[in-house]
C-alpha cells in the first residue's frame, strides 16, 4: 500500500499464525482504527476463518497514534472485532499494569485495553514508560497463554 519494503523484517502470511499459541497484535491507528495494511493482512485468514483454525487462542493488541486524540481506545474497540469474528479470547491488560497506568507528569500512551505509544510525525520513539507498559503486557499475555494451553 505505498509503503516502501522492509527487507530487514520477517513476513509471515495469515496462514502462519494457525502455527500459533497465542498474539499480540500490533499497528499505528488511521483515523481511530488499525491501519489498511493490517486490515488487508487479517481480511486474508477468510481460510483459517472457515476452518476456525484461531478460535480460542487469546490474542492482545497494542497500537500507536500520532496524538493523544488519535484514537488509541477507538482503534482497541473496533480491532476487537476482528478477534471476535476469528473466535479468539481478547486478552486485555486493565490495570494490572499498576502504578503506571495513572501517570499523569510525562506523555504516555496505552490503555486498559493494550499498550500503546505517541508517534507524533513518526519522529518520537517510545518512552521508557512506554516500553515497560508494553513489556508487561507481552509477558501479562504470554502467561495467559501458557495456561491456557496446558489446561487444553
Amino acid at each position: 500500500m505505498s509503503a516502501p519494503p522492509k527487507s530487514d523484517v520477517p513476513v509471515i502470511t495469515p496462514n502462519d499464525l494457525a502455527e500459533a499459541d497465542g498474539f499480540v497484535f500490533g499497528f499505528p491507528t488511521r483515523f481511530g482504527m488499525m491501519s489498511a495494511q493490517f486490515k488487508a493482512f487479517l481480511d486474508a485468514t477468510g481460510g483459517l476463518w472457515r476452518t476456525q483454525q484461531l478460535a480460542g487462542k487469546p490474542a492482545g493488541i497494542f497500537y500507536s497514534t500520532g496524538s493523544q486524540g488519535g484514537g488509541q481506545e477507538t482503534t482497541a474497540l473496533t480491532a476487537i472485532t476482528q478477534l471476535v469474528h476469528h473466535g479468539m479470547i481478547f486478552v486485555p491488560i486493565g490495570y494490572t499494569f499498576g502504578a503506571g497506568m495513572f501517570e499523569m507528569e510525562q506523555v504516555k500512551g496505552g490503555s486498559p485495553y493494550g499498550a500503546g505509544t505517541y508517534a507524533g510525525d513518526g519522529s518520537r520513539m517510545p518512552s521508557e514508560l512506554e516500553l515497560a507498559q508494553a513489556f508487561h503486557q507481552g509477558k501479562y499475555i504470554a502467561g495467559i497463554t501458557k495456561k491456557l494451553k496446558g489446561a487444553a
